[in-house]
C-alpha cells in the first residue's frame, strides 16, 4: 500500500469521502465531542482543480454530519514552496502567477489547530495565515535561492496553481484570520 493516497480526482475523492465518513463514524461511536479538520484557505475558490473539490467535499460531509466540529483554513506552508515550485516547472523553467499569498509555517499551523481543539466547537470555519504577504512569484525565487535551486522564476498570468487559473486573490485569508508568528526569512534561517 502507498504511503499516501494519489492526486487523480477519482482517487483522491475517494480517499476523502472514504477516510471522512470512517473518521465521523468512529467519533460518533466513541462520543468525540469535537471534530477538527485541516483545510486549506481559498479551498472553494479553487473548485476546478480535483484535490480542492475533493476538500470541498470533506468539509462539507463534516457539516451535514451532525457533530460539532470546527474546520481550519490555513493557507499555504512554507514547507510547500518547492511542491509549488515543481508544479509550474515547464522544460526547466518555473511558471507561476504573479498572485499575492500569505504562507505559514506548519509549526504555527500546529499550534493554531491545537488551540481551536481545546476550544469550543463553533460548528465554524476559522483561518489562519502567515504574519506576511508575497508574490508568488517572489516567495518561490526566494525560498529556492535559500536552497540552492538554480531553477528560474517567470511570472506568466495564464499559470495555473494545481491545474486552477486563479487571481491576485484566491490565496489569501479574508481580513480576520488569525495570523502565525514565524516569518518566511526566520524559516529560512532555520
Amino acid at each position: 500500500m502507498s504511503n499516501s493516497p494519489s492526486f487523480a480526482d477519482d482517487d483522491v475523492m475517494h480517499f476523502f469521502r472514504t477516510s471522512t465518513t470512517h473518521l465521523l463514524e468512529a467519533a460518533a461511536e466513541y462520543g468525540v465531542a469535537h471534530h477538527v479538520a485541516l483545510s486549506v484557505v481559498g479551498t472553494e475558490r479553487l473548485a476546478g482543480s480535483g484535490y480542492f473539490r475533493a476538500k470541498i467535499e470533506q468539509e462539507r460531509l463534516i457539516r451535514v454530519s451532525g457533530q460539532a466540529y470546527s474546520i481550519v483554513h490555513a493557507t499555504r506552508f512554507f514547507e510547500f514552496v518547492r511542491s509549488i515550485a515543481d508544479s509550474g516547472t515547464v522544460d526547466g523553467t518555473i511558471h507561476l502567477a504573479p498572485v499575492l499569498i500569505q504562507p505559514m509555517a506548519s509549526d504555527d499551523v500546529a499550534a493554531a489547530v491545537a488551540r481551536v481543539a481545546v476550544g469550543p466547537p463553533p460548528r465554524a470555519v476559522r483561518e489562519v495565515a502567515g504574519p506576511e504577504q508575497f508574490r508568488l512569484t517572489e516567495l518561490v525565487a526566494r525560498g529556492l535561492a535559500a536552497t540552492g535551486d538554480p531553477r528560474r522564476v517567470v511570472a506568466d498570468e495564464q499559470a495555473r496553481y494545481f491545474d486552477v487559473l486563479i487571481d491576485e486573490k484566491t490565496l489569501l485569508p479574508g481580513p480576520d484570520a488569525e495570523l502565525g508568528r514565524m516569518t518566511f526569512d526566520e524559516f529560512l534561517e532555520r
